[in-house]
């Protein structure tokens, strides 16, 4: 594909989604987290604080009163939480790009449910021939009233 091709796509895409600029584009069900998948982020990260892992000390010591999920489990768990929200548009890759602001509001404690919620905040020309969309993503907490993470995080779409 030449360049002047990968541009064109891009451009439709951008069109596609130029108009939905302050729409909520995803909002996922809800995830259950518990301690078996703190454990599995622990162990993948090497992080065993043990506010995350030790679910007696974390009842005896935490001010939370129990364990709660690491805040970058929280932010991980963006891209499952987008799931197909562009299954609409021409696009046959959706890459994750980073994140342009990233905040952690509130715990969550193990046994929580998460739900992501997106609104389209912008897109422009990105890299490759790329359309690189910015969203505001809230990490809800069920029945909490602080969300567990507001983050604008950036994908790269590809027509």
């Amino acid at each position: 594909m030449s360049k002047e091709e990968k541009i064109i796509m891009s451009a439709g895409v951008i069109e596609q989604l130029a108009n939905r600029i302050g729409e909520e584009i995803q909002l996922s069900d809800w995830l259950e987290v518990d301690q078996d998948l703190v454990n599995i982020f622990a162990d993948a990260t090497h992080d065993h604080q043990w506010i995350h892992v030790d679910v007696e000390r974390a009842r005896r010591e935490s001010p939370f009163g129990g364990p709660i999920a690491h805040g970058f489990l929280t932010l991980s768990l963006l891209p499952a939480f987008m799931g197909d929200a562009f299954a609409d548009l021409t696009v046959r890759q959706v890459i994750n790009y980073g994140c342009e602001k990233v905040r952690f509001p509130a715990p969550v404690p193990v046994g929580s449910r998460l739900r992501g919620r997106f609104v389209l905040k912008s897109v422009e020309a990105g890299p490759m021939g790329s359309a690189k969309c910015t969203m505001t993503a809230v990490v809800e907490i069920e029945d909490a009233d602080k969300p567990a993470c507001v983050a604008e995080p950036v994908f790269l779409l590809f027509a």
